[in-house]
């Protein structure tokens, strides 16, 4: 079984980030499984979305307290949770942000890889300047980095499942695939470039 947690915030389409990648998924023939986990439901909130994949049916029923892998929508959420919290040794830490890695302090590890998912989402007019909504953009990350569903699954979710702008996500999608660095995380928290 893979088990993913999403860090998002309210209103940049955590939760329907997780459908998403469920249903593209199970296309591939995988059970799938997806939940939200709020706290005070309004914009900005932290959210958290889980998300299990597995070639069995999936009876366990509970949050995913030790991921395999984690996805950060807002980089501020570095900051202010402990996002690797449980992270299995190994697991993909996927971070959208247009930082360079080298400023996340993160434990030894870990696999790390980054994507700038709000300007793919800016770029093709999802959500505002300055609220992109960047849930499909990093998906395609999630595509190529976790390999949790191939892209032209991904893509063809979309337009089931994406209600407006259907193109413009599907292209989002497609971009943060070919735009998503993959950087390795050596022991005393140095990071190095691999694609």
């Amino acid at each position: 079984m893979v088990e993913i947690r999403i860090h998002s915030r309210g209103g940049q389409g955590g939760v329907i980030a997780g459908k998403i990648l469920s249903v593209a998924a199970f296309k591939e023939g995988k059970y799938v499984q997806t939940f939200p986990s709020f706290g005070v439901e309004r914009r900005a909130a932290p959210v958290l979305t889980f998300v299990r994949l597995d070639d069995q049916p999936i009876r366990n029923r509970n949050q995913v307290y030790s991921p395999d892998h984690i996805v950060v929508m807002d980089p501020s959420l570095m900051s202010s949770t402990d996002v690797t919290s449980g992270l299995k040794e190994g697991g993909w830490i996927l971070i959208n942000t247009d930082k360079d890695a080298k400023t996340f302090s993160l434990p030894d590890g870990f696999r790390l890889a980054t994507v700038d998912a709000s300007a793919i989402a800016s770029r093709h007019g999802l959500g505002t300047v300055t609220q992109p909504i960047v849930n499909t953009a990093i998906l395609g990350a999630v595509s190529r980095v976790i390999g949790a569903a191939g892209i032209d699954a991904v893509v063809e979710a979309i337009r089931e499942e994406v209600p407006a702008k259907v193109e413009a996500n599907m292209q989002a999608a497609r971009d943060a695939y070919e735009e998503s660095l993959i950087h390795m995380i050596a022991t005393d928290n140095r990071t190095q470039l691999i694609l």
